[in-house]
């Protein structure tokens, strides 16, 4: 669950195994297991989510998505992206011409697929 990004107390974990699990609470078969955790996925509010990225993304605090901050996940993924592009991704979404994405930005981004 918590690589799932869940942080669910033992007693919910108990829980879970009781009414998905074994007669004796003590195992969850893959399929009692893939039914909570869609269910538990799909019940997230997806703005918290954006909220939780952009704090992995905003790695300075800063409030903002900047050219390095961009760089510095491309180069995690493996991605190798000229700098002009990075450039150009936060110009098309900086709406207040800050120099970067804030977060206002960010989740209307991620809301609206642009």
């Amino acid at each position: 669950m918590r690589a799932l990004g869940f942080d669910q107390k033992k007693d919910e974990v108990l829980r879970v195994l009781q009414q998905y699990g074994s007669i004796d609470g003590s195992k969850i078969s893959l399929d009692g297991f893939t039914k909570i955790m869609s269910e538990m996925i799909a019940a997230r509010d997806p703005v918290e989510e954006y909220k939780k990225a952009f704090k992995l993304i905003d790695e300075n605090n800063t409030g903002l998505i900047t050219v390095s901050s961009l760089r510095r996940i491309a180069r995690e993924l493996g991605e190798n992206i000229a700098e002009d592009e990075i450039q150009a991704m936060i110009d098309e979404f900086d709406l207040d011409n800050d120099g970067g994405i804030n977060e206002a930005e960010f989740i209307k981004i991620m809301m609206n697929g642009h």
